[in-house]
């Protein structure tokens, strides 16, 4: 199997991803925690703005509302169909 790793905020609207890494530090870690993105969850992008600054996406059942900016350092081995 060819895995390939991207950053989270390369998922395109209907892309699932499964978190292999999270490099951020801090109280934006844990809020990724809280809202149980974590290594090993899966993640799908619902959509994105416009301007690609902000995305939508599906985690453990709820959707939320991420800038770019603040998932640039979370990893993800993108998932098929």
């Amino acid at each position: 199997m060819n895995r390939r790793i991207f950053m989270l905020n390369e998922l395109a609207p209907y892309e699932k991803g499964r978190v292999t890494d999270i490099f951020t530090k801090g109280d934006m870690r844990r809020r990724f925690m809280d809202m149980g993105l974590i290594v090993g969850t899966e993640v799908t992008c619902l959509m994105q703005s416009r301007g690609g600054d902000i995305a939508a996406y599906l985690v453990r059942g709820t959707v939320i509302a991420i800038r770019s900016d603040d998932v640039r350092e979370i990893f993800i081995d993108k998932l098929s169909g």
